[in-house]
């Protein structure tokens, strides 16, 4: 009886505890789309005006951080080249790359050594070299291996314009991106800190010379659930998110930051292995006492290239999960604090108890309520109940991201591509969000015993 009375309880825990996740998500997905009725005039609006000729728009640095990526930053580097934005240089950064990267760019954008040395000290590993292209503005910096933030940190010292756009090299921006998540800058000039575009998944669409000419699903299952993914948690979770004043996450794959800003504050931490959500949490710390802006805006697209096999993305899931982890540990002091607003009473708490504990806690219930049900400690309504709001909800969400794409981006036009995302989102809970919870459990065990680490992406190349 005291083993049925436990299972009992913990069945009603866990059937709490889903509901109050999955309704955490759905809130977050229905400001998502009283934001998208609101801002769809601002984010699609087309200035009359030559963007070319204004004199309003600042000077961008594209920081591309490279290692071990000779498959992808040739095609990388050129959509880089072709985007439409008056004042632009691109810096990629060889973070001590032991394949061809480093001779892949600079034989086919023919670039020269520059001969003089860095006339400062920047705050990374050491530099080697800088090549320099005599026809574009386009540098690469050279460098002992220090990881990403070191790498990213290079190119952020080294830039003397006012803005710089963090992208990853397996990514290719859509041309009129970069004007387009510029826009808050202009509207706000003097506040606005960050912004972030979408990144979607590139695996599955046809390529030419750096630019997306059409977009499609791949052959690999694994890699169209995490479109769902991506359509879920990077678009329509950030766009609700971000109304809400709570935007914790910029994506390390496409950012644009105030340079003075990220210099202020110290760039970014070497220290935590997800650098793109710890530089953000900073952010909102340093500048809580003053009126500043850090948003999103769905319309800009970076495409991006997901992992195709299970043990490349449980690598790159273990990842997240552990800077998660570590991101909350170093700001816990914001976590339920007044003075931080919407960051320290929603976004964090919301971040702890359903972004961290909330696998966990998912991975228990996937074995103790179905455990409950076989012993007889269950009723079925009772199950059905479980499965409803753990599966069910799950499928909801998914599906009203499929409804917002459809709606408001429309990038999948294909009717058979539609069917099949829908398709994919039933997939995805069973059982690959279980996988997702063993994951994360695999994590926090190597997170308390020190072993945080990336991982390798192997990268396959754009179509």
């Amino acid at each position: 009886m005291v083993v049925a009375d436990l299972l009992w309880l913990a069945s009603l825990f866990f059937v709490g505890y889903f509901a109050l996740v999955n309704g955490s998500y759905l809130f977050i997905h229905l400001v998502s789309f009283v934001v998208l009725r609101w801002n769809i005039r601002n984010w699609l609006f087309k200035p009359t005006y030559d963007p070319y000729s204004s004199p309003f728009l600042p000077g961008i640095a594209i920081v591309v951080p490279a290692y071990n990526e000779e498959a992808v930053i040739v095609d990388s580097v050129r959509s880089l080249l072709n985007i439409e934005y008056p004042n632009v240089e691109v810096i990629v950064v060889n973070d001590g790359s032991k394949d061809g990267t480093l001779e892949a760019v600079t034989d086919d954008f023919d670039l020269d050594r520059v001969e003089a040395s860095v006339p400062f000290d920047l705050p990374c590993e050491a530099v080697h070299d800088v090549y320099q292209s005599t026809d574009r503005n386009l540098v690469v910096i050279d460098k002992e291996n220090g990881g990403k933030a070191d790498a990213l940190n290079a190119g952020v010292f080294f830039t003397d314009q006012p803005l710089f756009c963090a992208i990853d090299a397996d990514s290719m921006v859509e041309r009129t991106a970069l004007l387009e998540v510029a826009e808050p800058f202009l509207r706000h000039p003097t506040k606005t800190l960050a912004t972030g575009g979408a990144v979607r998944v590139v695996n599955g669409c046809e390529t030419s010379r750096g630019v997306i000419t059409d977009v499609g699903l791949s052959k690999n299952r694994l890699a169209n659930i995490q479109v769902i993914e991506y359509l879920r948690a990077f678009l329509s979770g950030r766009i609700g998110l971000s109304g809400l004043g709570g935007l914790l996450i910029i994506s390390g794959a496409f950012g644009l930051f105030r340079t003075s800003a990220v210099r202020e504050v110290g760039g970014y931490s070497t220290e935590t292995i997800t650098e793109d959500m710890e530089l953000i949490v900073r952010l909102h710390r340093h500048y809580a006492d003053t009126d500043y802006r850090i948003e999103f805006v769905p319309y800009p697209v970076v495409w991006t290239e997901v992992p195709t096999t299970r043990k490349v993305l449980g690598a790159q899931r273990m990842r997240w999960f552990q800077g998660l982890l570590e991101t909350l540990w170093l700001h816990r002091s914001m976590i339920g604090r007044r003075k931080y607003g919407m960051i320290g009473l929603f976004a964090l708490p919301f971040f702890l108890l359903v972004e961290a504990i909330g696998p966990l806690i998912e991975g228990l219930g996937y074995v103790i309520v179905p455990l409950a049900f076989i012993l007889g400690v269950l009723n079925a309504p009772f199950f059905v109940l479980f499965l409803a709001i753990a599966i069910g909800i799950g499928t909801l969400l998914s599906w009203l991201s499929v409804l917002n794409e459809v709606i408001s981006f429309r990038r999948y036009r294909n009717p058979r591509d539609i069917a099949a995302l829908l398709g994919y989102a039933l997939l995805e809970h069973f059982p690959f969000r279980q996988w997702k919870s063993l994951i994360a459990w695999i994590a926090l065990v190597r997170y308390l015993r020190g072993n945080a680490e990336w991982g390798e992406m192997v990268r396959v190349g754009f179509d």
